[in-house]
């Protein structure tokens, strides 16, 4: 089994001694998969387990504790490994598109004017004297001109502030900035469930591990024609492990035991999504590339679909392809992938920007709905304030430090009775008393 790499960035992140509330909270996973995945990485690393006067565990792991999963899980090592290698590939992958784009003109060209050389040659003598046939001048190295103008130019290199943008991003190369004009730079929203389960669990534990609906709802989809619906709450207890609790007056509120129970060193505020008080989605952009680089992307795109139709217009039914053969042999034979390629081209961008209009509209509508649910609830703390009250009588927060411990597998048992009999007999009655009841 590998270990659930959240889970284990999770520990880490909590200064490796965290409960299962803990890690639901910070990784925003489901209760039961946290306490699984939170077994399995103890057994595989050595970790131990610490247990409260209340029977509450904590889980204590080594500091290396990556290291340590590395060196005895052998798929863990294979998949860091393909990580490594599919970064490789996946840029090889990125800047190809620019690769064949610049082939595709080079190609294009080399061959229209192998077309329009042969084509004056074949003129009868005098007229060839009459008369001179102009061809723009191309040579490889006006690809590293575009690469400059695409890329870095020669004043941004110049001035040492190496590959990044002045607001942090990466500069993107020519080659790069190609591939962002056909397909963008992936979901900026590729977290955002993590993102909502880590500021829901935050919320909770903020508020005692009891909470009302009108305190999730800014952080949910689709909360039904009637607001005051609350079975958006359905999934929110199952993967915490909450249970509803009803007031006299029939209001629900939400308790979580799991998430007020809490190690020493992991409390935390709330998250950078919780605390804006919303759960708020990134609005998709066409490019991060450069106005430049995506003005020159789009020409030389323009510049190889029309090169590729008076080709295909100069090829005709393939005569002079066979009679010159060579290099125009060879780019009449692969013409239909050229035209394809240079159709596509410029026709994926233009779909995807209408296409990032209509989305980016359903984000800005769901951002909207949820802020509304953040002023909403603002608004009515006064009416409210029954059912905030009624779910304090449930708030509770338990930390767990080291003087709190009845047992831990740190040391042996025999050992913690002759340290702390007293703690531990107390403990073994509390446990018999609860055998015997149940």
């Amino acid at each position: 089994m590998v270990p659930n790499p959240a889970i284990i960035n999770a520990v880490e992140q909590l200064d490796y001694r965290v409960t299962v509330g803990d890690v639901a909270t910070q990784a925003g996973l489901n209760v039961a998969t946290v306490e699984q995945g939170l077994l399995a990485i103890a057994t595989a690393a050595g970790g131990h387990l610490q247990v409260a006067e209340t029977g509450d565990l904590v889980y204590l792991f080594p500091k290396n504790l990556r290291g340590v999963l590395r060196r005895r899980s052998l798929k863990l090592r294979l998949q860091e490994t393909w990580q490594k290698i599919w970064q490789v590939l996946f840029y090889i992958i990125r800047i190809s598109f620019g690769t064949i784009l610049i082939a595709s003109i080079v190609l294009i060209f080399l061959a229209i004017m192998a077309i329009t050389i042969a084509a004056s040659n074949n003129r009868d003598e005098d007229n060839r004297g009459g008369g001179m046939v102009i061809m723009p001048r191309f040579s490889v190295f006006d690809l590293f001109w575009i690469y400059d103008f695409g890329g870095q130019p020669r004043s941004y290199r110049e001035s040492g502030r190496g590959n990044t943008k002045p607001d942090g991003k990466p500069e993107l190369n020519f080659l790069e900035a190609v591939f962002s004009f056909l397909f963008g730079d992936g979901n900026p929203n590729a977290g955002i469930d993590e993102r909502r389960w880590q500021a829901i669990g935050s919320v909770i534990q903020a508020n005692g591990g009891a909470v009302i609906a009108e305190q999730i709802a800014p952080y949910m989809d689709d909360l039904g024609a009637d607001p005051d619906d609350e079975d958006y709450m359905l999934p929110v207890l199952l993967r915490f492990n909450g249970k509803p609790e009803v007031s006299p007056e029939g209001h629900l509120v939400y308790h979580f035991p799991e998430l007020q129970v809490r190690a020493a060193r992991s409390s935390r505020s709330l998250t950078a999504t919780a605390h804006t008080g919303y759960l708020k989605e990134e609005l998709w952009r066409f490019s991060q590339a450069e106005s430049g680089q995506l003005v020159m992307a789009a020409g030389l795109g323009v510049l190889n679909f029309v090169g590729a139709i008076v080709l295909g217009a100069m090829l005709g039914d393939g005569a002079i392809a066979a009679e010159l053969g060579g290099l125009v042999a060879f780019v009449n034979a692969i013409y239909g992938v050229l035209l394809v390629y240079g159709t596509a081209f410029l026709a994926v961008p233009a779909l995807r920007f209408f296409w990032l209009k209509g989305y980016n509209a359903k984000v800005a509508q769901r951002n909207t709905q949820r802020q509304a649910q953040a002023t909403r609830l603002a608004r009515k703390q006064a009416e409210l304030a029954p059912k905030l009250a009624f779910a304090q009588q449930f708030a509770n927060t338990q930390t767990i430090s080291d003087q709190d411990l009845t047992y831990t597998t740190e040391t042996d048992l025999s050992t913690q009775e002759l340290e702390n009999p007293d703690r531990v007999e107390a403990e073994w009655k509390r446990r018999l008393e609860s055998g015997s009841s149940n």
